[in-house]
Order: structure tokens, then sequence, then C-alpha cells
């Protein structure tokens, strides 16, 4: 029994660092391969650009009467 239950943690662990290497050799993949050939790495890929708003949120005009309410 206890033999199956280490093989669960074993297998995960083996599942994460194949993901986690698949994810290293994705994004600099093609670094590695100029590196090994000796050439120089292509130029990176610019990703899209968000805007963010940093201005200041307006605030919410309130009435009189619920000033006073409160």
């Amino acid at each position: 029994m206890t033999a199956a239950l280490g093989t669960l943690p074993f297998l995960a662990t083996i599942w994460l660092v194949v993901v986690l290497g698949a994810k290293v050799l994705e994004e600099s993949g093609a670094k590695i391969a100029a590196a090994l050939k000796g050439e120089q790495p292509p130029p990176p890929v610019s990703a899209a650009r968000v805007r963010i708003r940093t201005g200041r949120i307006a605030a919410k005009r309130t009435c009189v009467e619920w000033r006073a309410a409160a």
C-alpha cells in the first residue's frame, strides 16, 4: 500500500518537471539552439502592450440628503 501511495507524488513530481521544462524551452529554446550552433540569437518578439489608465477615478457626487442621513 505504501508503494501505491508513494507512486502518486513521484508521478506528480515528474509531470511538474516536464511541464516546467517545456515552458523553459518554449521561452528560450531559440536562444539555446543558437548558442549551441554558435550563432547570434534571433531578435526578441515584442508582446502586445496593454494600456492601463493611471488617472484618478472621478468621485461620485452624493446628494446632500444622503450626507445628512449618514
